[in-house]
Formats: C-alpha cells, structure tokens, sequence
C-alpha cells in the first residue's frame, strides 16, 4: 500500500522520535523505499541586519556550507542506523523552507506517505513559530502519518 514513505528530520532527538513508527510501518507495508529528508532553511545573501552589525555574504556562505556538511553527516547516520536493521533508505537534503520542500518533494517524487514527528507545541508556542507538521497536513498531496515524540505525549 505504501511503497515510498517520506520521512522528514530536522536534526533534533525529537523529529528522530519518529523512528521506531517508520521501522513498523516500513516493515509492515514492505515498503521498497524510505526516503530521509533534510531541509536546510538558507539566508538571503546580502547585508542582513543582526545583533552584531552586517553579516557579510561570505559569512552566509561558510554558515550554509557548514549547514549542509552538518546535515550530510547526521542524516547519513541516520539512514545507516535504519540500512542495518534492513530498511531500504535513501537520503536527501533540500535548500528552503521545511513545510514548502517537504510538500514539493513528496509530490515530484510521488511518494505515498509522509510519516513525521510533531513538536508537541501548543498555545502561545505553536502561533509563534508556527508549525511544520500543521501545514504539510494540511497541504499534503498524500497521506500523513504524525505522532508526537513520548516526551510530549499526555501521561
């Protein structure tokens, strides 16, 4: 049923949470691919106010260079982690924002489901930044699967 699943981190233990449902699910479904995204959100070039002065395009440049290096590297355990325990996984990292290109990609690439990890935000929080999770469930081409991390869950 659900061959290419999407499964969207951002870094965090908390987005990782959602491991162990991917494992089922995957496992379950016999899905022929598990697809880790990553996005790294980029600043503009071009002088950018912040609390120190300008921050020169150089300086953006090294700061995304090293984003993407980081992203490389954490995803690439990730998906070994799960390659050891049989799951077919490939990985990805896009530029932009999280919610556009978590939606961009599973429509291109066709995928089934997305499975992702909420924050567990709520009130004033969740209106503050927004949330991810809200918004690719709202939009999706396809089905979502969110569970919060144990951590958020109501005890």
């Amino acid at each position: 049923m659900y061959n290419r699943i999407l499964v969207p981190l951002d870094g965090s233990k908390l987005s990782e949470s959602i491991l162990e449902h991917v494992k089922g699910v995957a496992g379950g479904c016999r899905a022929s691919e598990v697809v880790l995204l990553m996005v790294v959100e980029q600043a503009e070039i071009g002088p950018v106010q912040s609390w120190g002065g300008l921050v020169s395009a150089e300086q953006i440049i090294t700061l995304r260079d090293k984003a993407m290096t980081e992203a490389k590297s954490y995803i690439g355990k990730v998906a070994e982690r799960l390659s050891q325990e049989g799951i077919p996984v490939k990985t990805c990292i896009v530029k932009g924002s999280a919610a556009d290109a978590i939606l961009d990609y599973a429509q291109e690439n066709r995928m089934d489901l997305i499975i992702m990890s909420t924050h567990g935000r709520s009130g004033i929080s969740h209106w503050a930044f927004g949330s991810v999770a809200s918004r690719v469930t709202h939009h999706s081409p396809v089905p979502v699967f969110l569970a919060p991390p144990k951590e958020a869950r109501a005890k």
